[in-house]
């Protein structure tokens, strides 16, 4: 059904059910990857076809240590001055990284009959797409939370290979925001998930990430049903996440409401990125994936060029 968090306070799901939809995750995994590919190769001779050049290997600054990245690459003569953890980071490196985060909560393995993939199907085609698609294109990628930014030719394998073994914690699926990690200056995020999480979390979420001037693109991925609200009569509404539930006597009249409060949702949440120079899109679920891969290429390469 709809997500209710639109419409109803929200309660977060049990434990049991995020593992059971983990384990399911993992074991879509190697199809996944498959989709992820033929995509990526669609689009390979776009935005994104080509090779560069580094900026150098020189020395640029230090910076703080990001969860999920490499002790190897921490500066401890530096981090003994004080009380913080510092990086040695080199200009190439700061330039040419892009943090990928993939929205695993229980509100994206919704699927309408629409559709033609669960939004976290999709969500995770995009992201190992895009992952591919930016190593080739001379780029390093790191997951926020799970790895350590990466420019192997292999970056897929290394990617589903974290989050399988982070499926099989059991625990949780991750949570519908990324972790609240500032991002190293010049670096790039690429964000995916349905964001229907209270607005001012996401814009807190938007703000921490670009705290040190990164540059981020949102997407937003919808089942068609969450759009246009096509119930009638009388209707129940559960909230994905927990026992939360709405019942309406009349679906139809609420259809407007729902509308109304989509779009406010989706405006505060595009107006936090254009605050700090993000962009954001919407992709629905019944669309090609191919067409929101154009456009996250798209704006990656154009935010590269930023800062």
């Amino acid at each position: 059904m709809v997500d209710a968090r639109l419409l109803a306070p929200d309660t977060r799901g049990v434990k049991a059910r995020h593992g059971r939809e983990a384990v399911d995750l993992a074991r879509r995994l190697p199809s996944l990857v498959v989709a992820a590919r033929e995509i990526a190769g669609s689009v390979m001779q776009g935005v994104h076809g080509r090779r560069r050049a580094g900026t150098g290997e020189s020395f640029w600054q230090f910076r703080p240590f990001v969860p999920g990245e490499a002790a190897a690459g921490i500066d401890w003569r530096r981090s003994a001055r004080d009380d913080r953890t510092y990086i040695r980071e080199r200009e190439w490196e700061a330039a040419h990284t892009v943090w990928l985060w993939v929205d695993r909560s229980t509100s994206m393995a919704y699927q309408s009959g629409l559709a033609s993939q669960s939004k976290l199907d999709r969500a995770v085609v995009l992201g190992l797409a895009a992952a591919d698609l930016l190593v080739k294109g001379g780029e390093r990628v790191g997951f926020s939370g799970l790895t350590k930014p990466m420019a192997r030719r292999a970056i897929v394998d290394h990617l589903v290979e974290a989050l399988t073994l982070d499926a099989r914690r059991l625990d949780t699926t991750g949570g519908d925001l990324p972790p609240p990690t500032m991002l190293p200056p010049r670096s790039r995020a690429l964000y995916i998930g349905d964001w229907l999480s209270d607005t001012e979390a996401v814009t807190r979420a938007v703000a921490m990430a670009a705290g040190n001037g990164a540059r981020g693109h949102l997407v937003m991925i919808a089942d068609p049903v969450e759009e246009t609200f096509p119930f009638t009569g009388h209707v129940e509404l559960q909230d994905s996440d927990g026992p939360a539930k709405l019942r309406l006597g009349d679906a139809e009249g609420m259809r407007k409401r729902y509308a109304a409060r989509l779009a406010a949702h989706r405006e505060r949440i595009g107006a936090a990125c254009r605050q700090h120079g993000w962009t954001l899109a919407i992709h629905r679920t019944d669309r090609p994936a191919t067409e929101a891969m154009l456009g996250i290429a798209t704006s990656l390469e154009a935010g590269r060029g930023v800062g």
